[in-house]
């Protein structure tokens, strides 16, 4: 069914509903004066166990990229030991092209804190590390402040949760990162928070049983955890009737989405929707249409790591299912950058090489290596230097680093992998068009002939 009234945004003016020029940070007790912290009440009211199955049930799937079930990754923790447990909040929202988590911070800290008072009943974990992206400046003063709010209500605090309605009680902290992309991944945002460098680490031990100081983690993104406010508040049948079902036999992709649109489009902008919107109802009706009226030709379905979706799949649906149904690696943050018809693919490509050779941690070799010739080659490409040969060996190396093949630790090969290979393959006749021939010289072949 449509989303056919704000959930997550319900705070937030956001078109249709309402206009973004009236939107304000919500300080604490405008958030209890409008329903805040009732899911909380009533969460508490319930044994952990019971919140657990309730958001098992509602097949809420991670909203950070990877889509894998919220409730499903709970149940992967040991059972309680005495020792520390920790939730870890991923709000290092670096993907080109997603802004989405941005506008909870700015606007609605209150709904991500509350998913985290949640989390932390529900899997029994004493401590929330919130690790906010290190060029949000602005968002973790907004951040830190809600958190200082939500400790002099009793929110968190040594009395238990809600002011001692439970006794359970959490400690929550702001951490800020130091800008690296890589952070994202949820050990190299470990790592980080451990005072490290950034690097992922070898999994098993998984974080779930082995994760922040050796300890039980869970690593839950922002817009996750503020799903689970609604989930609790309305049921796990309300929440399964928005959405829509899997049509390729796979998992359902229930709940409203949060999609950040930016590009070529009249109306750029963070729009609540429901999973399985069309691309096009998407840019047609929330955005106004492609800008200047120009015709569509192509869009990153959700963070350049994607892949893109060419310009024969506009009406591709917006859901889990658009990695099978579109040829890319998933629906990712469900934040796409539109290009119109004037878009130079090949600069498309460039930009992208350039920035994962960039945030490359280097601990892989195949993707550090693999990352700086894919650049070489592709803005050998763009510069009409390169023959078909440099074509062909610019998807070899591509498609040779990754998870997908097994050569790298994370998922950041994977990115440049499918960003670069959808785009030579969906515009090919672009980079066709910037190379020469490959002429193989036959004067060495023939020598060998006449010596026999």
């Amino acid at each position: 069914m449509p989303v056919t009234e704000p959930i997550l945004t319900k705070r937030i003016p956001t078109f249709p509903w309402g206009d973004p020029k009236n939107r304000k940070t919500i300080s604490v007790d405008e958030y209890i004066a409008t329903g805040g912290y009732q899911s909380l009440e009533k969460a508490l009211s319930m044994t952990p166990a019971e919140v657990m199955a309730m958001v098992k049930d509602a097949n809420l799937r991670g909203r950070g990229g990877a889509g894998f079930p919220c409730g499903l990754k709970w149940t992967f923790l040991p059972p309680p030991d005495g020792g520390r447990r920790y939730l870890c909040v991923n709000c290092d929202e670096a993907e080109p092209g997603t802004f989405k988590d941005r506008l909870l911070c700015d606007y609605d800290p209150h709904l991500i804190l509350e998913g985290i008072a949640i989390a932390c009943h529900a899997c029994q974990l004493d401590t929330a590390y919130f690790f906010i992206r290190g060029e949000y400046h602005h968002q973790a003063k907004v951040v830190e402040r809600a958190i200082q709010e939500a400790y002099a209500k009793g929110i968190f605090g040594k009395q238990g949760l809600l002011r001692g309605k439970s006794p359970f009680a959490v400690d929550c902290y702001l951490h800020r990162g130091a800008g690296a992309y890589i952070c994202g991944e949820e050990t190299g945002l470990l790592e980080a928070i451990e005072g490290r460098r950034g690097w992922p680490r070898l999994k098993p031990p998984f974080p779930a049983v082995k994760g922040l100081f050796g300890r039980p983690t869970i690593v839950n993104n922002v817009e996750t955890l503020a799903a689970v406010c609604p989930i609790i508040e309305h049921g796990v049948a309300w929440w399964k009737s928005l959405g829509c079902e899997s049509t390729v036999g796979g998992a359902p992709s229930y709940g409203p989405k949060l999609m950040g649109v930016s590009g070529h489009v009249t109306r750029p902008g963070v729009y609540e929707a429901d999973l399985g919107i069309t691309l096009r109802t998407l840019v047609e009706t929330h955005c106004l249409g492609m800008r200047h009226g120009k015709r569509f030709k192509g869009a990153i379905a959700g963070g350049v790591s994607m892949g893109v979706l060419g310009a024969d799949q506009y009406d591709c649906r917006m859901d889990f299912d658009i990695g099978r149904l579109g040829d890319v690696m998933g629906l990712g943050t469900a934040c796409p950058t539109v290009f119109d018809e004037d878009t130079d693919m090949v600069a498309v490509a460039r930009n992208i090489a350039r920035f994962f050779k960039n945030e490359s941690c280097g601990q892989c070799t195949p993707c550090r290596e693999g990352s700086g010739w894919i650049l070489k080659l592709i803005t050998r490409i763009e510069r009409g230097d390169a023959t078909t040969k440099d074509l062909d060996l610019l998807l070899e190396i591509a498609g040779s680093m990754g998870l997908t093949p097994g050569t790298t630790i994370c998922g950041l090969a994977d990115g440049n992998n499918w960003a670069i290979r959808t785009l030579v393959n969906k515009y090919r006749s672009e980079f066709e068009a910037r190379v020469k021939p490959y002429a193989v010289s036959m004067s060495g072949l023939q020598l060998a002939v006449a010596r026999v």
